[in-house]
């Protein structure tokens, strides 16, 4: 018996067999090519064959896991008609390069400027990115595809990492858990599992890619464990622990519909973020109140041209049908300085972290800001739509922003267009400027939700998707406490509500010391609400307020998880 450890990415216990995905490696050798015409067509037949497999994978996707996931090979068909990405790996082979590291280069570059990226979303598309060109290099290579489509029997599949191509092709329903040797708790492997509710540990080292085919495991993802070939003794005991997890988990779905309200009956808003309609259908299924965050930036990406207000506005009107009457907040545009959005000529910056992105771009391009805001505000008439501004760092730049609001309020109305009059303006709170002031900003706005993805980042200084200083990365680091309880005292002296839309909001370990520290709103992926919901029910607000004010005197976030576990096993808590 053998235990390993990695970094927990989606709660609960899986046992069973092991499928050890191993794809083909596919070396890349530089050479120079003399007809540099006849590489050229060879990259173009590359693409074109690559295209006609998507489209055949689309399909077979559908009828396993549905159109919503299967339309990811959509986007990576329009990745493969991209200007930008196919004019720079051109530029390489005109120059000499062979079409394989022509290829690689053009796509490694792309993909970096994404993966730079915090948000969860936009991360994603870094690794479609790689997972087109690793597409196109195996036709280019003359190799065969090897998906987990061959699983045929219940099992844990262990790998490297996973592609968006892996995933969306293998049969969910046989996969029992899911364990990597890379990646972190917002890779593509570890989102996927929490969406559909799997075990999931990622960045458990490469050691795991030594497990046998069919070797049992089982695998802890609240504590980030997997056992190799465990004992009987230890495959009993865990056995029970499974059959209650599974027991909780349906128990709380079965509830999920209910409210999250405190034994002591005080009620929490609980909703969810999503990115389109098809994800807000999905999030009422898992009991969502509404959508606290609703990302804008997929109505921007993979495309030559920026949308138009109408095709804004139909999106936007989409999602808000599915929600009628619940509150849907609508994140303006979260882009980057890196991101490649070839119209709106952003260019590259050497700290995009800390650059022109996000309300900065809106700011500094008020007619791109404003055709946004009036898609919004059409969208919004008879329905319930808030507008959130994305890293806001000073007073000033809500001002500009409500100017700016205020002036596509007019043009709509001088068009003689309905729209929501009265219509909430919010900020994202993750920019510790915007924390520490936030007793000046909340005049200003109608409600706060706080980052905390990027609050933690920017506040440990620590870059997440950084191997070597991943583990300063806490949102349960006091510091990070601290900054939120400064953020709801200051909100709530001005009559404001506070929600959070980081992953933070539905660890299970951070929900009681929110729910002690007065947060209003919790807005999470839709498979977590659930078990939010469930956890918030079995709460004492007493209790959790005791809880708080202890956790903000301790020095480390183990110790803020060493109290919040103590507390569990109290029954008032």
């Amino acid at each position: 018996m053998q235990s390993l450890k990695g970094i927990p990415a989606s709660e609960g216990i899986a046992i069973g067999p092991a499928f050890v995905y191993h794809p083909v490696a596919i070396s890349v050798e530089r050479h120079v090519v003399a007809d540099t015409e006849a590489e050229l067509a060879r990259f173009h037949a590359a693409v074109e064959r690559s295209k006609e497999q998507l489209v055949q994978v689309q399909r077979e996707a559908q009828a396993t896991v549905g159109s919503n996931t299967a339309a990811i090979f959509e986007a990576h068909r329009m990745f493969l008609e991209d200007p930008t990405l196919l004019d720079a790996i051109e530029e390489r082979i005109r120059g000499g390069q062979n079409a394989e590291v022509a290829l690689a280069d053009g796509i490694n570059l792309f993909a970096a400027m994404l993966a730079a990226l915090d948000d969860s979303y936009l991360r994603e598309r870094a690794a479609d990115v790689h997972d087109v060109g690793q597409r196109v290099l195996r036709v280019l290579a003359g190799v065969e595809e090897k998906a987990l489509s061959s699983i045929h029997t219940p099992a844990i599949v262990v790998a490297q990492d996973l592609t968006p191509s892996d995933t969306a092709q293998m049969n969910k329903e046989l996969v029992l858990g899911f364990c990597t040797a890379s990646g972190g708790t917002t890779s593509h492997t570890a989102i996927l599992a929490r969406m559909i509710g799997l075990p999931a540990i990622v960045g458990a080292g490469d050691q795991v890619l030594q497990i046998q085919q069919g070797e049992t495991i089982i695998l802890d993802g609240t504590s980030g464990e997997a056992i190799l070939a465990p004992d009987d003794a230890t495959l009993s005991i865990y056995r029970e622990h499974r059959v209650a997890w599974v027991a909780a988990r349906e128990a709380a779905k079965g509830a999920a519909q209910l409210p999250a309200v405190t034994r002591d009956g005080h009620r929490f808003e609980i909703v969810a973020n999503i990115g389109d309609a098809e994800s807000a259908k999905s999030a009422l299924e898992f009991g969502a109140e509404g959508v606290g965050l609703l990302r804008t930036e997929f109505l921007f990406l993979d495309r030559a041209a920026m949308p138009s207000e109408e095709e804004q506005y139909r999106a936007y009107l989409e999602v808000a049908k599915v929600m009628g009457k619940r509150p849907v907040i609508v994140r303006t545009l979260d882009i980057g300085g890196d991101k490649p959005v070839p119209y709106l000529n952003l260019g590259q910056e050497a700290n995009p972290f800390l650059g022109w992105r996000a309300i900065r771009i809106s700011l500094a391009q008020p007619e791109l800001f404003k055709t946004q805001l009036r898609a919004i505000l059409r969208a919004g008439a008879g329905y319930n739509l808030k507008i959130m501004l994305p890293m806001i760092a000073t007073l000033s730049e809500i001002k500009q922003a409500r100017r700016l609001l205020d002036e596509a309020r007019q043009e709509l109305s001088e068009r003689r267009i309905e729209f929501a009059e009265s219509i909430e303006l919010g900020i994202m709170v993750e920019i510790p400027s915007a924390a520490i002031t936030s007793d000046l900003l909340a005049p200003e706005v109608d409600f706060f939700s706080i980052g905390t993805n990027d609050l933690t980042q920017y506040t440990l200084a620590c870059d997440r998707t950084n191997t070597r200083v991943a583990g300063l990365y806490d949102h349960l680091h006091p510091c990070i406490l601290r900054l939120i309880r400064t953020v709801i005292e200051n909100g709530h002296r001005f009559g404001k509500w506070v929600g959070v839309c980081g992953e933070m909001a539905g660890d299970l370990d951070a929900i009681p010391v929110l729910v002690g520290l007065g947060l209003d709103e919790f807005s999470m992926s839709a498979a977590t609400i659930p078990a939010t919901k469930s956890l918030i029910r079995q709460l004492d607000l007493g209790a959790m307020r005791e809880l708080a004010e202890q956790v903000l005197n301790v020095a480390t976030a183990e110790q803020v998880r060493s109290l919040v576990r103590a507390a569990a096993t109290n029954p008032r808590a």
